[in-house]
């Protein structure tokens, strides 16, 4: 089994755009959540190589791998409080089989590397509150839970609503 130190994270291009779904249909997979994607190969060259993206994206690879092992998607935001951007993590996503070998690590110190090179004044993302091995792994790499924040969301419905004119 390779170790981390056999491997190539990269960013990645449009012509990875098909890896990229595969990877984050992997991601909801593991989170019980495939039945919340209808992300598209469309959308992903949209969103992430159009003249403007909404998101970056990692990819790491190994030696004898057909295709990649893991993958990191994250943006930058706007801190207020430290008048720095932030580096806000979506998802990191390594194969379950590829688990335990170095990988996510390395693509969470490539982050923290772009983070420090972009001078970002935090990086920050979510877990889900039952996944244990994802907040044990985060623990490890020195991050703190957030207890007094709390996470709201409108969904594509919410907005709408939201959006029809008063009547």
């Amino acid at each position: 089994m390779p170790n981390a130190t056999s491997h190539i994270i990269r960013p990645a291009t449009a012509a990875d755009a098909t890896a990229l779904l595969e990877l984050i249909r992997g991601i909801a997979e593991y989170e019980r959540l495939t039945h919340a994607v209808i992300n598209t190969e469309a959308a992903i060259l949209k969103n992430g190589f159009g003249p403007d993206p909404y998101f970056h994206a990692l990819l790491c690879e190994a030696p004898g791998r057909e295709r990649p092992v893991g993958f990191a998607l994250y943006f930058f935001t706007y801190s207020t409080f430290t008048g720095k951007p932030s580096l806000y993590l979506e998802d990191l996503f390594v194969r379950p089989e590829e688990r335990g070998s170095g990988f996510g690590k390395a693509l969470f110190l490539e982050l923290v590397r772009i983070a420090r090179e972009k001078e970002c004044g935090r990086m920050e993302w979510s877990v889900l509150n039952w996944n244990r091995p994802a907040i044990d792994f985060y623990l490890r790499m020195g991050a703190k839970p957030l207890d007094d924040w709390t996470v709201y969301r409108l969904d594509e419905a919410a907005l709408a609503a939201l959006a029809k004119p008063p009547a």
